[in-house]
C-alpha cells in the first residue's frame, strides 16, 4: 500500500494511493497514518478494505508529511563511504547518530525555508525507515518486523550549524522545514529489498546525487538493532539512513549551497518523487 496524508497544514487527512493513482479517502476508517494504524495489526486492517470502496479524493489537494504524530526524528550520518570520502571523513566504525526536531517535519512538496542568515544550506536524498512496532533491544535478525514501511525524506543541512558553529550536529539538522516527509509511506511488502533502490536529487534541473542503497555501510536491520539499545522505538518513529554522495558540501573545486528560489527535485525507486520551492525564512 501507499499510504499518504492531504490536506492543509495541521488538518491532514489519511489517505491511500490506488492502482490508477488516484487518492482514496481513509478518514472513514483511521483519523491519521499514525500510532496503532501502522503497526502490523492496523495496516492488515487497511489491507482488507476494497480501494474501490472509498471516496475519491478529487482535484490534487497539498500532500502532508506521510506520518503523523512522528514521536523521534532518528538521522544516520556517514552511512554510505563515498559520501564519507567527500566530506573528508572516515567512514564510521559504529552508526553516527543525530536527531531532527520533529518541528522541522513538512510536506514532501513544500516551500523549503532557507534560514535567516545561511549561506550554507545544504540537500541530501535519504531512505527513510518508519518504525510500526514498538520494541527495544531489538536483535539484528527479527529487526525488520519492527518496519511499517519506507519513504523518501531531504535531510536539509545548513552546514554552518552544524559544523563550525561547535557542539552536535543536531543544531544545522533541524530547522523549520528541513524534513520533508513522503509523498507516500510505502508499506515493507512492496519492497522487495530496501538495499536495492535507486535515489538521485537535482537542483534547477542538474542531477547532483545519483547512488544506491546497496552502497550503505550500516543496513536497516543493523541500524534498527542498534538504535533500539540506545532508546526505544515506538509506532511512527522515523529513521532517516544517510545519504549518497554528490551534497553542495562536497562539490568541487568549490561547494554550491542552495539561494532563494531554486527547484529541488529528488526520489528513491518505488517510494515516489518529492519536488520543493526554496524560500527566504522570513
Amino acid at each position: 500500500m501507499k499510504l499518504l496524508r492531504y490536506g492543509e497544514k495541521g488538518q491532514e487527512k489519511p489517505g491511500l494511493l490506488d492502482a490508477q493513482g488516484q487518492i482514496r479517502d481513509l478518514s472513514g476508517h483511521i483519523d491519521d497514518i499514525a500510532g496503532q494504524a501502522i503497526t502490523a495489526e492496523g495496516l492488515a486492517t487497511l489491507r482488507n478494505i476494497d480501494p474501490s470502496s472509498l471516496p475519491v479524493v478529487n482535484g490534487s489537494p497539498r500532500l502532508g508529511p506521510c506520518v503523523g504524530r512522528v514521536g523521534k526524528f532518528i538521522c544516520i550520518g556517514l552511512n554510505y563511504a563515498d559520501h564519507a570520502a567527500e566530506s573528508g571523513l572516515d567512514v564510521p566504525k559504529e552508526p553516527v547518530v543525530f536527531n531532527k526536531w520533529t518541528s522541522a517535519i513538512c510536506g514532501p512538496n513544500d516551500d523549503v525555508e532557507i534560514p535567516r542568515g545561511s549561506t550554507k544550506t545544504d540537500w541530501e536524498v535519504e531512505l527513510g525507515v518508519v518504525i510500526g512496532k514498538a520494541g527495544r533491544y531489538i536483535d539484528e535478525a527479527n529487526a525488520m518486523d519492527y518496519v511499517a514501511g519506507y519513504c523518501v525524506i531531504n535531510d536539509l543541512s545548513e552546514r554552518e550549524w552544524q559544523i563550525e558553529r561547535g557542539g552536535t550536529w543536531d543544531k544545522g539538522k533541524g530547522f523549520d522545514t528541513f524534513g520533508p516527509l513522503g509523498p507516500w509511506l510505502v508499506t515493507k511488502d512492496e519492497i522487495a529489498d530496501p538495499h536495492a533502490l535507486d535515489l538521485w536529487l537535482e537542483v534547477d534541473g542538474k542531477r547532483y546525487q545519483n547512488g544506491n542503497t546497496r552502497t550503505m555501510v550500516f543496513k536497516v536491520p543493523e541500524l534498527i538493532a542498534y538504535l533500539s539499545r540506545c532508546m526505544s522505538l515506538q509506532p511512527g518513529d522515523v529513521i532517516s539512513t544517510g545519504t549518497p554522495p554528490g551534497v553542495g558540501l562536497g562539490i568541487k573545486p568549490e561547494p554550491v549551497y542552495l539561494k532563494p528560489g531554486q527547484e529541488m527535485r529528488l526520489g528513491i525507486a518505488g517510494l515516489g518523487e518529492q519536488k520543493q520551492r526554496t524560500v527566504q525564512a522570513d
